[in-house]
C-alpha cells in the first residue's frame, strides 16, 4: 500500500512543479513562496482547530491532529526551516532554469538519500544502488552538456547551485522525515510545520522583499499560485501516510517520488516549449534508469 501511495505522491509533485514553474515565471519569488506557506497553513489550520476544541469530530480519522507538547514541536521546528531551506533554494532556480532541466537534477536526490543513509546511518551499498548512483552522476553531467546549448554553463551558473543546494537539502529532509514518522504522527508534522514556515517567512518577507519591492521584479498575482499549495499538500500528506507504514523504506519512497520528473517533463515539453528535449530526454531516461537500479537494489 505504502508503494502505491509514493506513485501517487510523485503524480502530484508533478504538477505542483508545472504549477510552481508557471506562478514564477515573471514573477517575484519570495511572496509566492510565502503566499504557498499561508495557503497551506490555512488548509490545515481547520484540522488542528477542529481537533483541538471539538473533541470526538476527527477522532480516529486521517486528518485527526494530535495534541503535543514542545518535546514534539521542537523536531517540527527543525523540519519546517529545512523544508524552507530547500524551497527558497528551489525557488529561485526554478524561476531561472527550464523545467527540463531543474526535474532530472531534482531526480537525484534518491542518490543523496543512499549517500546520506551511509554516511549518518553507516549504511552500505549494494552492487545495484552502485550502478544507480553512477548513472545518476553520469545523467548529471551529460545534462550539464544540453544546458550548454541554452547558455547554461554548470560550473558558473549560480541558479543550478540553487537547485543542487535544493535537491540536497531535501534529501536531508527525507532522511528527517522517516526519523519523524518513528516518533510522531503524520498530521501532526504536516500540519504544523506548514504553520511554522508562515512564522519565519514573515520576516524573511518584511525585512528583505518589501523595502527592494520596488527595485527588483514587482510581484503579480497569478491563479497558479493557489494550485502550488493545493497539490504540494495532497503529495506530503499521501508521502507522510506512505511513511507511516511501519515496512516503509524511505529510499524506496524517495526514488519513487522523483518519478514525478516525467510529469513535471511533459509539462516543460508540451507547454513552456522549452528546448534541447531530445538530448534532455536521454539524460531523463538515464536517471529513470538509474532509479529502477536504486529500487533493485532495496527490495
Amino acid at each position: 500500500m505504502w508503494l502505491l501511495l509514493a506513485f501517487l505522491s510523485a503524480a502530484l509533485l508533478g504538477f505542483y512543479d508545472a504549477f510552481k514553474k508557471q506562478s514564477l515565471r515573471d514573477n517575484a519569488v519570495l511572496p509566492v513562496l510565502f503566499l504557498n506557506t499561508l495557503f497551506s497553513s490555512l488548509i490545515f489550520l481547520p484540522f488542528i482547530l477542529l481537533s483541538a476544541f471539538a473533541p470526538g469530530t476527527l477522532d480516529g480519522t486521517l486528518f485527526y491532529v494530535p495534541s503535543a507538547g514542545w518535546a514534539e514541536h521542537k523536531y517540527i521546528v527543525v523540519k519546517s526551516f529545512i523544508v524552507l531551506s530547500s524551497w527558497i533554494f528551489g525557488y529561485f532556480g526554478m524561476k531561472h532554469l527550464p523545467l527540463t532541466i531543474v526535474g532530472p537534477i531534482n531526480a537525484t536526490r534518491p542518490v543523496m538519500v543512499l549517500v546520506g543513509a551511509m554516511l549518518i546511518f553507516g549504511e552500505r551499498l549494494n552492487l545495484y544502488q552502485w550502478v544507480g548512483v553512477l548513472l545518476a552522476v553520469l545523467s548529471f553531467f551529460m545534462l550539464s552538456r544540453s544546458g550548454k546549448k541554452e547558455g547554461i554553463d554548470f560550473k558558473h551558473n549560480k541558479w543550478i547551485f540553487f537547485v543542487v543546494m535544493a535537491a540536497v537539502t531535501g534529501a536531508l529532509s527525507g532522511l528527517y522525515d522517516k526519523y519523524l514518522m518513528t516518533q510522531l504522527n503524520p498530521m501532526l508534522v504536516q500540519s504544523w510545520y506548514n504553520v511554522y514556515q508562515v512564522f519565519i517567512m514573515c520576516p524573511v518577507i518584511l525585512l528583505l522583499w518589501y523595502p527592494q519591492r520596488r527595485h527588483s521584479t514587482p510581484f503579480r498575482w497569478d491563479w497558479t499560485i493557489l494550485c502550488i499549495s493545493l497539490f504540494l499538500c495532497a503529495a506530503d500528506f499521501v508521502y507522510f501516510y506512505a511513511l507511516s507504514y511501519e515496512d516503509s523504506m524511505i529510499s524506496i519512497v524517495s526514488m519513487v517520488r522523483r518519478g514525478s520528473v516525467v510529469v513535471s517533463f511533459l509539462f516543460g515539453a508540451l507547454f513552456f516549449r522549452e528546448k534541447n528535449l531530445k538530448s534532455k530526454a536521454v539524460d531523463l531516461i538515464l536517471v529513470l534508469i538509474g532509479m529502477f537500479f536504486l529500487y533493485l537494489g532495496s527490495k
